[in-house]
């Protein structure tokens, strides 16, 4: 998370928010930072709910499709929905809308933005939403916004440019209430990144030692000369075996790859990278913080899991970014 100027930290504070799909809560910790306040929080999974009944003492409702709308969700002024995107990722089977699972979950967003009509909608979604389908289903999404009263604007950000080690491109969409509000957003400029995975270490041994990798590896005789001179944010220096997805070691003097919630391989999900002459996968707490979660959050007790939900999580430090130009945007119309 990004330390906030004491301008911003009660910005939002008489602002309600709801949680859709909220996993372990990086929308949550990303809002309450400016003060506003969570009313409801839903998602299907059973150990991430647990996880954010931990950490924010909210219990979150199950299925969003088996949920009263009128009667079980409380009046909000900001709705924020990292819809599952399995049926956009590049990753998954791509059905998009025609997904049975996934795909129909946007409508139920639109269902609730028809009756409590919110004043701001913020949703962030895999990139490649913005290529799905040729572009027809981002185009979608910007029309079913039109027609319930909204102006909306999306970009495609890396994490990697907001000054967080990881590699991670998202499409982020604010959505803006006609009525309410008539400036044009920005999405927030680019920042210098002083940060280095090396930085995000780890210092639990014991967790460490569960993340080295022990088969045989190659790392490069020069690696220190491409740390040094490689203008890339994540830097290659070695491999396993014919160095496939996967099997590729990054450099902790550069930025992690994107974390993921399923990926295989020896690297799968978290990337492999050479640490202290030892190549490894990263630690639950390692993944945590470069999603921007802070040390006392409390992660789930299983590896498993925290992998899993720390992949599918948004990064706070982004949404945080975002969020200051929408104050700004608001300031202006007052």
């Amino acid at each position: 998370m990004i330390k906030l100027e004491d301008e911003y930290k009660s910005a939002l504070k008489n602002y309600k928010f709801i949680d859709l799909f909220c996993g372990i809560g990086g929308f949550h910790l990303a809002l309450s930072s400016f003060g506003a306040e969570c009313v409801f929080a839903s998602d299907i999974d059973a150990s991430a709910c647990e996880v954010y009944k931990n950490n924010f003492n909210i219990e979150p409702e199950g299925d969003i499709k088996k949920v009263e709308i009128k009667n079980k969700i409380p009046a909000h002024d900001i709705l924020c929905a990292g819809f599952p995107c399995q049926a956009f990722s590049i990753s998954g089977n791509q059905e998009g809308f025609k997904d049975k699972k996934s795909g129909k979950l946007f409508d139920e967003i639109m269902d609730i933005v028809n009756i409590h009509k919110p004043k701001l909608i913020l949703l962030e979604n895999v990139a490649n939403l913005e290529k799905h389908n040729k572009g027809k289903t981002i185009k979608t999404i910007k029309e079913e916004l039109i027609k319930k009263g909204y102006t909306s604007h999306q970009k495609i950000l890396n994490s990697s440019d907001y000054n967080v080690p990881q590699c991670r491109n998202r499409i982020y969409i604010v959505a803006f209430r006609n009525n309410i509000y008539n400036k044009k957003y920005n999405f927030p400029d680019k920042v210098e990144r002083t940060q280095k995975l090396s930085d995000l270490r780890d210092s639990h041994t014991g967790v460490i030692k569960k993340c080295i990798i022990k088969r045989k590896y190659k790392i490069r005789k020069n690696y220190k000369e491409i740390e040094k001179n490689c203008k890339k944010p994540y830097i290659r220096i070695g491999e396993i075996g014919e160095g496939r997805q996967g099997e590729r070691i990054y450099s902790e003097k550069g930025c992690s790859t994107t974390l993921s919630s399923s990926s295989g391989g020896l690297g799968g999900r978290t990337g492999m990278y050479y640490i202290n002459n030892k190549c490894r996968k990263l630690t639950p707490r390692e993944c945590a913080r470069l999603m921007g979660f802070p040390d006392n959050f409390i992660i789930s007790k299983s590896n498993n899991q925290a992998y899993k939900q720390f992949g599918n999580s948004v990064v706070i430090d982004v949404l945080q970014y975002i969020v200051i130009n929408i104050i700004s945007c608001i300031r202006k119309e007052k």
